[in-house]
Formats: structure tokens, C-alpha cells, sequence
């Protein structure tokens, strides 16, 4: 035994500490292993040392810095590892606490529940012609029809259907508003909804707020109210 297995000792516990994959708890007890290597190595190396050539103290003296530095980055992954599950207690907690509260959506879609799905649009000033489209989560337009023209914010309920009749599942759904001035020149409208929050899903890597099958990250609730 030598020097170099030594170090290989040192150098597996510091690349097991730096891996992403490995939790702070694991890492220790592979340094804790290592290191009582690297003592069985050390020792046996200085007691079949030559005594006209002895070992160099300086390399086993680096061994052990790096073994201090690789226990320190161990103890800091601890502690970022108990902020980070706070954290996610905290929001767990923040989530639980929106059932039954309104989420305003503001980006088209909306739930299909019970056979209903309502948006609200408004148009910033009069328009010659509005056609208002429900397309499914693949983009793909499965109902279309005129909207109002006035100025001012307007009510649209979709009853699931399709112009043949076809009930659609439940579940998300985008309206999206065409309309066109007396010059035939694109008028931009605001689109949108609101559903209760009636379940939380902890399943993922952060909490979605369920309306119906209809799943928001907590991330993307921007406005949630009381009524």
C-alpha cells in the first residue's frame, strides 16, 4: 500500500460529497468510511516505511485538510438541505391554505366542470367584427362562435359542445378572442376566468391548485380571492 491509495481514499469521499445525486447524510457516512481507510492506510504505510527514506509528511498532511474541507461541505449541504425542506413545508402549507378561494386565471384558459366553462373578455374599444374560439390543450379549435363588438368587458360561457353536439371531458380549455376594427385592423382583448380551488396536488416538485382536472403550479397564481 502507498501514498496514491491513500489519496484515492480522500479523492472518492470528495467526489461522493460534490455529487448532486447523493444527500448530505449518505455523503457522510462514505467520508466516515473513507476516512477510516485512509487511517488503516496511513498507518500501515508508516509502519513498513523506510527508515532511510521516510514518508513525506507533507502528503499525508494534505489528506487531511481535504478531508476537513469535504466534512465542512458536507455540514453546509446539511443545513441547505433543512432551509430547503422549510421551504417546502412553508408552501405546502401557503397551498393547503387556498382551498376554496377563487383563482383568477389571465391567460385564456379555463376549467370544463359540470359541463360549463366561463371567461370574461374585453375589448378596449368597438369592434366591426368578434369570433371567439375554444381550443383543446393541443391548440387544436374544437368551437367557435360571434362574439360581441361593443367596447367593454363581456361574458362567455361554453357548454362543452361542439357544433355537432360532441360533449367534450373536462378539463382545460382556451378561448381566444379574434377581433377586428372598421378597418380591418387587429383589436387586442383581455381574457379571463376564474374557478374554485378545490384541491391541492402535492405530488410534484411544487404544489398545483386543482380547479376540476384542471391543474395550476402555485407558481402561476397570480390573484386568488376570497370570492
Amino acid at each position: 500500500m502507498d501514498v496514491t491509495s491513500a489519496t484515492s481514499a480522500a479523492s472518492t469521499a470528495s467526489q461522493t460529497a460534490a455529487s448532486t445525486g447523493t444527500s448530505a447524510a449518505d455523503a457522510q457516512k462514505t467520508l466516515s468510511s473513507n476516512f477510516d481507510t485512509f487511517l488503516q492506510l496511513l498507518t500501515t504505510q508508516l509502519q513498513n516505511q523506510d527508515p532511510l527514506s521516510p514518508m513525506d509528511s507533507n502528503q499525508f498532511t494534505q489528506q487531511l485538510v481535504e478531508f476537513s474541507q469535504v466534512e465542512q461541505q458536507i455540514d453546509s449541504n446539511k443545513n441547505l438541505e433543512s432551509l430547503i425542506s422549510l421551504t417546502k413545508s412553508q408552501t405546502t402549507t401557503a397551498a393547503v391554505s387556498y382551498l376554496g378561494k377563487t383563482l383568477t386565471l389571465t391567460d385564456g384558459t379555463a376549467s370544463l366542470v359540470n359541463g360549463q366553462a366561463q371567461w370574461t373578455y374585453t375589448l378596449p374599444s368597438a369592434a366591426a367584427t368578434a369570433k371567439l374560439v375554444v381550443t383543446d390543450s393541443t391548440g387544436h379549435t374544437i368551437y367557435s362562435t360571434g362574439g360581441s363588438t361593443d367596447a367593454g368587458s363581456h361574458a362567455f360561457t361554453w357548454d362543452g359542445k361542439d357544433s355537432t353536439g360532441f360533449t367534450y371531458a373536462p378539463g382545460t380549455y382556451t378561448l381566444k378572442v379574434q377581433a377586428q376594427g372598421a378597418d380591418g385592423s387587429a383589436i387586442n382583448s383581455t381574457i379571463s376566468s376564474q374557478g374554485t380551488i378545490d384541491e391541492v396536488d402535492l405530488s410534484g416538485a411544487e404544489p398545483s391548485l386543482m380547479i376540476g382536472s384542471m391543474s395550476v403550479p402555485l407558481s402561476q397564481a397570480t390573484h386568488i380571492s376570497t370570492q
